[in-house]
């Protein structure tokens, strides 16, 4: 028979409730109960040492990049639920050894009431975390390509011991596209092409300018056999030219018969041209819609930007992003990124380099982990991409590596490069040098104090601790490999 100490008031139950919350069992040693409550605690100690384990003995970016496997969210979802249900139960059973019935009829009604609260409570997390598994496949089912939304037979799994095909850099297109109802077809007005080591995660990012003339395209394709002296086009009736590199998907997709009938050749076409035009070859691209990616600022809390001047914005003038540095919110962050008012598409170019630099210091994991289901509905209606889903599992990892490696950043635009007469030689040496450069670099370095004339937009300077390290100075000129936040008016700060 147990002997039960018994709690001598509502206060003393309430308190071996909480403490029963947060170590099972301790309720039932306290009410004599002592072998149920050495089980509990055992248990529960047993599976505290078993995920410190599994956490010490796995490499923290392996693990998140598992997480995004349906198998893994399955268990998630499935552990989420049955130790929920588990506590709920073990609450429950903890008030009925306590035996609050000895209470005075109002410490009984008290301890109840908080009972139930408690036992309500200790569900939340769980159910958040199952929630949080049921969203995450819900959004990566839908961004990524899987055989079952895409209808095409399913890529190759990619093999565990080199999941990346022997590849030492991994290019990923990063393609900002300016969707309208109006428009039709795809145009990409903000163009950028990320280099990554996959060892190192050192990256170097290239920004192609929207009005880039005479686009050449690789022999021998469809677009190369229709423009064999580049792209070119009457002008519009307007006068405006549809012959830039921004619309070169659109242009693809609206001529099937290029590509034998063929339909929505258009990313196919632009990352094939922009890895010729890099002397690169492009895997993967994602496609930006960037009204949705103010919709990601705002799921990360804003971000935190300087504005060099004030940007005006609108179809009148009327909006205005004042100059200073402050969190921006989405829309805001999107104005100061797209406006053209008193400006042009280089200066453009170089504030969407900052937002981006913006997201990268700012979106920490904590961030991310808090604001987890905000993010992922916001990055549902944000991105297009071919990237199949099972490298998703080895492109976490490595954007992980990203997060705290060096960062640098080419853009292609004057006086480096004349859009209008593109020296593509250049462009090809340029690129080929910013990638053996980040290629030696093991580590973030110091950011010299070499002086230098006054920069253009493109390739001004500023501090930024761990990507605005300078680079040795190319033979007759400066070099134009930048860090990412360089020419940002200021570092990024957390904000």
């Amino acid at each position: 028979m147990r002997q039960a100490k018994e709690p001598v008031s509502a206060t003393a139950v309430l308190g071996w409730l909480v403490l029963a919350a947060l170590v099972p069992g301790a309720a039932h040693l306290r009410a004599g109960w002592r072998k149920t409550g050495l089980v509990l605690v055992s248990c529960f100690a047993a599976l505290l040492l078993g995920l410190l384990a599994f956490v010490l003995t796995n490499d923290l970016g392996a693990l998140a990049g598992s997480a995004t496997q349906d198998s893994w969210l399955t268990a998630i979802m499935t552990g989420a639920i049955v130790l929920g249900l588990a506590w709920f139960a073990l609450i429950v059973h903890s008030f009925v050894v306590l035996r609050p019935g000895r209470l005075a009829q109002s410490g009984q009604i008290l301890t109840g009431t908080v009972a139930g609260l408690l036992a309500v409570v200790v569900v939340v997390p769980f159910g958040y975390a199952a929630q949080t598994a049921v969203t995450s496949r819900e959004a990566l089912d839908q961004i990524f390509r899987t055989p079952e939304n895409d209808g095409q037979p399913p890529p190759p799994e990619p093999k565990p011991e080199d999941p990346f095909a022997g590849r030492d850099r991994v290019n990923i297109l990063l393609l900002g596209g300016d969707a309208d109802d109006h428009r039709t077809g795809v145009r990409t007005d903000s163009m950028n092409l990320a280099s990554v080591d996959v060892k190192t995660g050192n990256t170097v990012l290239f920004s192609l300018p929207r009005n880039l003339e005479d686009v050449r395209f690789r022999p021998g394709t469809p677009m190369a056999r229709r423009f064999p002296n580049g792209f070119d086009l009457p002008k519009d009736p307007g006068g405006g030219a549809s012959d830039l590199l921004n619309s070169v998907w659109e242009y693809a997709d609206a001529h099937p018969e290029l590509f034998d009938g063929k339909q929505h050749q258009g990313a196919k076409v632009l990352m094939d041209t922009i890895g010729y035009t890099l002397g690169l070859k492009v895997d993967w691209y994602a496609l930006v819609n960037m009204w949705g990616f103010a919709r990601l600022i705002d799921a990360i809390g804003g971000v935190t930007i300087t504005v060099e001047q004030d940007v005006i914005f609108g179809k009148y003038n009327e909006g205005l992003v004042k100059a200073g540095t402050r969190k921006l919110k989405g829309a805001d962050a999107m104005w100061y990124a797209r406006s053209r008012t008193y400006s042009d598409d280089y200066t453009r170019m170089r504030r969407q380099k900052c937002v981006l630099g913006a997201i990268l210091d700012q979106a920490d994991p904590g961030t991310v982990l808090t604001r987890f289901n905000q993010i992922a509905l916001a990055t549902k209606e944000l991105i297009r991409t071919d990237i199949p889903r099972p490298m998703l599992q080895h492109l976490v990892p490595l954007a992980l590596k990203v997060k705290n490696a060096e960062v640098s950043s080419v853009q292609f635009v004057p006086p480096l490069i004349n859009t209008g007469y593109p020296d593509w030689e250049k462009i090809r040496d340029i690129a080929a040098k910013a990638i053996r450069d980040s290629a030696r670099t093991k580590a973030p370095v110091a950011a010299s104090a070499a002086p230098s004339s006054a920069p253009s937009p493109a390739l001004s300077s500023s501090p930024s601790p761990r990507k605005s390290a300078k680079k040795p100075v190319r033979e007759g000129g400066e070099d134009p490999t930048k860090g990412l936040t360089e020419g940002c008016g200021g570092a990024s700060t957390k904000g």
